[in-house]
C-alpha cells in the first residue's frame, strides 16, 4: 500500500461528527417507545423513505470525499524522513480520478471525441480552424465506430450492474438472515415482499448501484457530461461539489441551534425584560441585509487567511478553513427566525399546568427549561433543520454566484452556476454545466424538503390532529 500522511481538515472532522452523532441518535430513537413510534410513522411514508435514501447516497458520497491525505513523492532515497505531495487528495479523488477519462483543453460536449470550440492547427504549411480530437477520451477510437463502442460499453456496464445487484440483495439477506436468525431463502422473501416498508430505501440504492456501475464502464472513455472552459470532467465536479453542500447545509444549520434554543426559549419562558432584550438582539439581527452581514465576514476571513500562509500547508486546507467558517457565518446570522418560533412556544408551554406544578415544587428554572420545556418544542426544532438545510444549499448558490461563496478553487453547485452564466450566453449554447449542477442541486433539494415534509408529519402534533380528524370526517 503507498505510503500516505493523512490530513485532517475541520469540515472532514465536522461530516466524521455528523455521521456519529446520526449514529448515535438511531440508538438512542431505538430505545425510546414514543421516538420509535413517531419514526415508524415517518417509515410508514414510502416517500419520506425514498427521499432518505436519496440523501443517505449523497451524505456516503461526501463521506468517501472526507478522507484526505497526500501521498509519498516517488523516488526518494532512503532517509529518515520521507517527503510527501504538497497536494492533499480524498479517497473519492483516488477512486474516480484513475477512471474517468482524461483532461482535456477546454470544452467538449458530453459523449464527444472532439473539442466544442475550433483551434487553430497546421497543416502542410497553411493555418486551419478546426475542431481538434480530445486527448483523454478513446484517443484512439475511430468517429466511425464510436456508436458501436458506447453500446458496447453500456452491455458490459448492465452486466456488470447485474452482477452487483445480485451481490448487493445477497448482503442484504444475509444480514436479516443474521437479525432474524432465520433461513436465507425466508430473509430474501423478506427483503424482497412488496409490503417491506425499506422497499423505496432498497430501490433507491439501487438505481445508485446500477448507474454507478453503468458508469465505471463508460467513464473512462468518453466524458459523460462533457468539459468545463479548463477542461475537467463536468460530473466529477457535480459528484465533488456533493460534499460542499452537505457541508454548508448541515453545518449552517447546525450552528443556528445554540443561538436559536438558548436564547428562544429564555424569551418565552422568563419574559419580562429578558424576553426584551433578546427580542431587540433577533430584530436587529435580522434588520441587517444577510448578504451583506455573510460578505463582510467572509471578507475579513480572507484577510486573516492572507496574512497567516504557515498555518496551512496546502491549499485545499486554505479553502477548507474558509467553507468551515462560510457555513458557520451563516448559521450564526440566520437563527432568528427559528428563535421567534420557539419564543412563542415555549410562552404556551410555560403557561400549561406541568410546568406550574414544576414552580410549585421548587424545581429550578434551568431544570424546568431541560426537562419540561426543551422535549415538547424538540419537534419544532427537528423539522426547522430539516427544512432549512435545502434553503441553506441554495443559499450557498447564490453567494457563489455574488462571489463570496466557498474559496474558487474548491468544487460547488454555486461555482458551476456561476461559469454557467457566461455559458449560456455563448453561442452555440454550452449547457451541460448548468444542467449537471441544478440535476444534482435540484434532486438533493427536492429530496430533503419531501423528507421534512414526511418528518413534519410525523412529528408536529398540530399535523397529526389535523391529519387524524381529516380520516375520521372521511370516514
Amino acid at each position: 500500500m503507498p505510503k500516505v500522511q493523512f490530513v485532517f481538515l475541520y469540515t472532514d472532522v465536522f461530516i466524521w461528527a455528523l455521521f456519529a452523532l446520526i449514529v448515535l441518535y438511531a440508538v438512542h430513537a431505538a430505545r425510546t417507545r414514543e421516538l420509535v413510534r413517531k419514526w415508524s410513522l415517518v417509515l410508514a411514508n414510502r416517500t419520506a423513505v425514498a427521499c432518505a435514501a436519496v440523501l443517505s447516497v449523497f451524505f456516503v458520497l461526501a463521506l468517501v470525499d472526507s478522507v484526505h491525505y497526500r501521498h509519498a513523492l516517488s523516488g526518494q532515497p532512503d532517509a529518515a524522513q520521507t517527503l510527501y505531495s504538497p497536494r492533499a487528495v480524498s479517497l473519492l479523488d483516488d477512486m474516480l480520478l484513475g477512471r474517468i477519462a482524461g483532461r482535456e483543453r477546454s470544452y467538449s460536449a458530453p459523449f464527444a471525441l472532439r473539442e466544442f470550440d475550433k483551434t487553430t492547427v497546421l497543416e502542410e504549411g497553411a493555418s486551419r480552424r478546426v475542431h481538434a480530437r480530445l486527448t483523454g477520451a478513446s484517443p484512439n477510437l475511430s468517429e466511425e465506430g464510436a456508436a458501436i463502442f458506447l453500446m458496447r460499453r453500456i452491455e458490459i456496464g448492465v452486466m456488470g450492474a447485474v452482477l452487483v445487484l445480485a451481490l448487493f440483495w445477497t448482503v442484504l439477506a444475509l444480514v436479516v438472515k443474521w437479525a432474524r436468525k432465520t433461513a436465507f431463502r425466508q430473509a430474501l422473501t423478506v427483503v424482497t415482499r412488496r409490503d417491506n416498508p425499506w422497499r423505496p430505501a432498497i430501490l433507491v440504492w439501487q438505481c445508485a448501484l446500477f448507474a454507478a456501475a453503468l458508469l465505471m464502464t463508460v467513464w473512462p472513455h468518453f466524458h459523460v457530461l462533457g468539459t468545463d472552459t479548463t477542461g475537467n470532467d463536468v460530473l466529477y465536479g457535480a459528484i465533488k461539489s456533493v460534499r460542499t453542500a452537505i457541508v454548508i447545509g448541515s453545518l449552517a444549520t447546525l450552528s443556528t441551534l445554540p443561538f436559536a434554543v438558548v436564547l428562544g426559549i429564555a424569551a418565552g419562558y422568563f419574559k419580562g425584560w429578558v424576553d426584551d432584550v433578546i427580542q431587540y438582539v433577533y430584530t436587529t439581527v435580522s434588520s441587517i441585509p444577510s448578504v451583506l452581514l455573510i460578505a463582510a465576514s467572509v471578507l475579513m476571513v480572507q484577510v486573516f487567511i492572507d496574512t497567516h500562509p504557515a498555518s496551512f500547508a496546502t491549499s485545499l486546507e486554505r479553502s477548507d478553513i474558509r467553507l468551515f467558517l462560510l457555513a458557520a457565518i451563516i448559521g450564526m446570522t440566520g437563527w432568528a427566525s427559528l428563535a421567534r418560533l420557539l419564543r412563542a412556544e415555549t410562552m404556551k408551554i410555560s403557561a400549561m399546568d406541568f410546568v406550574t406544578a414544576a414552580r410549585a415544587f421548587g424545581v429550578s428554572h434551568a431544570r424546568i427549561m431541560a426537562r419540561h420545556v426543551l422535549p415538547n418544542v424538540a419537534h419544532i426544532v427537528l423539522i426547522v433543520t430539516v427544512l432549512d438545510f435545502s434553503g441553506i444549499v441554495l443559499y450557498e448558490a447564490v453567494l457563489s454566484y455574488v462571489g463570496v461563496g466557498v474559496d474558487p478553487t474548491m468544487h460547488s453547485f454555486g461555482s458551476m452556476i456561476n461559469a454557467a452564466a457566461v455559458e449560456m450566453s455563448r453561442s452555440p449554447v454550452i449547457w451541460w454545466n448548468l444542467a449537471a449542477s441544478f440535476a444534482f442541486m435540484f434532486t438533493l433539494v427536492l429530496a430533503a424538503n419531501l423528507f421534512a415534509g414526511g418528518v413534519r408529519e410525523a412529528f408536529d402534533p398540530r399535523a397529526a390532529r389535523s391529519q387524524t380528524a381529516g380520516k375520521e370526517a372521511a370516514s
